[in-house]
């Protein structure tokens, strides 16, 4: 008898062992879709961020395009 004790603890063990990894695989997959939406988020950022200086730079060179044009008086 305590043969099937000692099989049935380990059958527990065993099984407790197994949902503490399926509880890790599903710990690790949340985080790496957190991960993944972290970058698609500091993405759009950076995106947005390029399109800003961008609109920048060619609103500093139309204005310094119409400061150069002949017959503008400079002060």
């Amino acid at each position: 008898m305590n043969d099937d004790k000692h099989d049935l603890e380990l059958a527990q063990e065993k099984e407790q062992d197994q949902d503490q990894e399926q509880n890790d695989s599903e710990t690790i997959l949340m985080a790496l879709d957190q991960i993944s939406q972290t970058i698609d988020v500091m993405t759009s950022v950076v995106g947005r961020l390029r399109h800003f200086v961008q609109e920048q730079e060619t609103t500093e060179d139309m204005e310094l395009r119409d400061a150069m044009r002949p017959g503008r008086t400079l002060h």
